[in-house]
């Protein structure tokens, strides 16, 4: 097997994120489902966006796995991303963005007379609940011919995002990462990313976990919804069953890391927070960060919780900075 050099293989949609603070009013008014993701039309977000002409708006690159290997370099990790984007502006932003961040992101845009770039309209309201909507564009159209095989070989983890799960190639893609990854030797790990994917894909997500997964990130709703448990303790429990190490985040409790049959609560840090999008996937860049360094579960899980409690201090889903300098500090 090739040695394992880099940290962590990314794979997930490559959106553009567009962030706006916003007013209850304007989610009421435009009636978005609020605190959740939701799919729409490029029309649907052009008259979203219009209304917001006069907001300031902010622009990174984005979506939930290329967050987490932002963090994962912020941390002081290295890594690969997969994702798809279109030969146009956008995509040219996002190609810049990434490799500026500390990812390569070395992928052939697909040509501009098709879909364009996917962008996410980040709307955060004034208790810092993040309501998102999101044209895929030409994301839809990752497939596993846009994974690089020896790339995936050098690496310590594969981490795939949920969210590929809806379009058809994405979500084959992620399925060719996975088996490939295990014949390779790289460790499988697996955001579930949204209740509502645990809707609509329950069945092939609790038949991945088992089959290929290693680790697992989940928040509480998903790992209940998933496992069919009623309290958080028995969704422990199952989860347990399928594999080797899961992370359930709990909100400001911290998280349940859960390994062999056991859980123990990580507790978290206390702020006060004004933007809650990107935790999650702050969280896992950190625990994948401090298990590619060998460090015990327990112990990525607070540097996972500590990048966490960052991100939601600040509008947008990353860190304006590494952070790598404060692991000392903040491990002891």
């Amino acid at each position: 097997m090739p040695e394992k050099q880099i940290d962590v293989f990314g794979v997930g949609n490559a959106m553009v994120d567009i962030l706006a603070m916003v007013t209850d009013d304007f989610v009421r008014e435009h009636a978005i489902n609020r605190g959740t993701m939701t799919l729409v039309d490029a029309e649907k977000q052009g008259a979203l966006l219009q209304d917001l002409e006069r907001h300031d708006l902010q622009m990174q690159s984005g979506g939930s796995a290329a967050n987490t290997m932002i963090a994962i370099a912020q941390s002081g990790g290295t890594g690969f991303y997969s994702g798809k984007v279109s030969r146009d502006t956008n995509g040219e932003f996002y190609r810049q963005d990434m490799l500026e961040s500390g990812i390569h992101f070395d992928v052939h845009p697909a040509p501009e007379t098709g879909a364009p770039t996917g962008t996410c309209l980040v709307l955060t309201t004034p208790d810092a609940e993040r309501t998102m909507c999101t044209h895929l564009g030409i994301s839809t159209e990752l497939s596993p011919s846009d994974i690089d095989l020896d790339r995936l070989a050098r690496c310590k983890y594969a981490y795939i995002e949920g969210y590929l799960w809806d379009p058809p190639q994405p979500r084959a893609a992620s399925t060719a990462v996975m088996e490939a990854a295990k014949r390779l030797d790289v460790k499988v790990s697996l955001t579930y990313s949204d209740p509502f994917l645990m809707e609509r894909f329950g069945d092939d997500f609790r038949r991945v976990t088992a089959e290929f997964c290693d680790i697992i990130f989940c928040n509480a709703d998903e790992a209940k919804h998933l496992t069919g448990a009623a309290d958080l303790d028995g969704a422990a429990r199952k989860l347990s069953e399928w594999v080797e190490l899961a992370f359930i985040t709990d909100g400001p409790n911290g998280c349940r890391v859960v390994q062999g049959g056991h859980s123990e609560l990580v507790a978290g840090y206390s702020v006060q927070a004004i933007d809650t999008v990107g935790a999650g996937d702050a969280f896992a860049g950190g625990v994948l960060y401090g298990l590619s360094r060998g460090y015990e579960p327990q112990r990525a899980a607070r540097w996972g919780n500590y990048l966490a409690s960052r991100v939601v201090t600040h509008q947008g889903a990353r860190l304006p900075h590494a952070v790598e300098h404060l692991r000392d500090e903040i491990l002891g």
